[in-house]
């Protein structure tokens, strides 16, 4: 990855779809849908194409899975070398041919070129490389309510509209992604979003904890549609869990996708009770959270019976909690948050992230279960 100096970009890109690739699509479909809320709108793909892929949506949401049926499929290998996770976070511009030719000129790596789709909800398309192993396509549409990448077919009765129906109390959107990166890629990174894409850096930190700590800066799209949260080790400290992550993940990647929600304690209860599970906080933190923050909404006792943690800046506040992860290698999990004036992303819960992270980690390896 590499990024040159060069006039800012002209165009503006916007969150249009996230593309996870599968090991099992089938079972993939049905955690999101019976977990977390998503509905299946389209279909894509066929063995002459060497991939079966579902759309899921829920809220403005747009989320792909595709599973490889021919090894050839790049799903096939992302799979293999990562285990389910984030492929292609695709970015909607006003013209591809402009964005993808500055894209390269600035530095980054095609994937594909440009090519048109006639009679498609997509005009025109195009792929260039990202970080690790996720990619970015470049869509441009007619029409920004129809969300179907090409070759994609509705289901009978899943209009657009309809894949746009949200269950009270769930999701509403993507609010941003957890990257991790490799020692010595943090700042290339950055420089090479803000140059090539145009993104915004907006905040940056150290965090320490203990004898471990991490390095973090925050870049957003121009529109605040697309947020990345990239963090790298500290080379002056020990080993931790981003270490871990990038040893299971085998380089780079997304470690979790953070979704907004409307109200973060019905979230809960709700995605709770359709099976999700979310990390436990120790109780210390809710003994001494009274002290620090005076809380803009919602109870401490119904917080502390959730388990969900809170920060503020100057900004405002915000509510947050993590989901145990699933994945086979215990690499990619999820956040739930709910914003009340913050910005930020809650700096001062990242200890008790880490020591309920820690906890699960060290009890996984009493009990000899460790990876999948």
């Amino acid at each position: 990855m590499k990024s040159l100096q060069h006039e800012a970009p002209t165009d503006d890109f916007t969150l249009d779809s996230v593309e996870m690739y599968v090991d099992d699509l089938t079972a993939g479909k049905a955690v999101w849908c019976d977990h977390y809320g998503f509905a299946e709108v389209a279909v894509g793909g066929s063995p002459e194409q060497g991939f079966r892929s579902v759309m899921l949506s829920q809220g403005a949401m747009r989320l792909v899975l595709t599973e490889a049926t021919d090894e050839r499929h790049p799903a096939a290998s992302y799979v293999l070398s990562h285990g389910d996770g984030v492929a292609d976070i695709t970015l909607r511009t006003s013209d591809v041919r402009r964005a993808f030719a500055q894209a390269v000129e600035r530095g980054c790596r095609p994937v594909t070129e440009p090519r048109t789709h006639e009679g498609e909800d997509v005009e025109l398309t195009a792929t260039v490389a990202g970080f690790g192993d996720v990619v970015h396509t470049l869509v441009q549409r007619p029409d920004s309510d129809r969300g179907l990448p090409p070759g994609f077919r509705w289901l009978p009765g899943a209009a657009p509209a309809a894949g746009r129906r949200r269950e009270k109390g769930m999701l509403l959107a993507m609010d941003h992604f957890a990257v991790c990166l490799n020692i010595g890629e943090l700042d290339p990174t950055v420089d090479f979003y803000t140059s090539v894409f145009g993104f915004r850096e907006i905040f940056e930190e150290r965090i320490v904890i203990g004898s471990q700590a991490m390095l973090s800066k925050v870049v957003q799209s121009r529109d605040g549609t697309v947020t990345f949260t990239m963090i790298q080790p500290d080379p002056t400290a020990e080993a931790g869990q981003i270490d871990e992550f990038l040893k299971n993940h085998d380089g780079a990647g997304v470690q979790h996708i953070a979704f907004a929600a409307e109200d973060v304690v019905q979230a809960v209860e709700t995605l709770s009770g359709r099976g999700v599970e979310f990390l436990t906080t120790p109780g210390a933190y809710y003994r001494s959270l009274g002290e620090r923050v005076t809380l803009s909404k919602h109870t401490l006792e119904g917080l502390r019976e959730l388990n969900i943690l809170v920060d503020e800046d100057h900004g405002g506040q915000l509510f947050q909690i993590f989901t145990r992860s699933t994945h086979a290698r215990r690499t990619l999990f999820f956040e739930v948050i709910e914003r009340c004036g913050a910005e930020t992303f809650g700096s001062s819960n990242i200890r008790a992230l880490y020591e309920a992270v820690e906890t699960e980690r060290l009890t996984r390896a009493r009990t000899g279960a460790g990876l999948a």
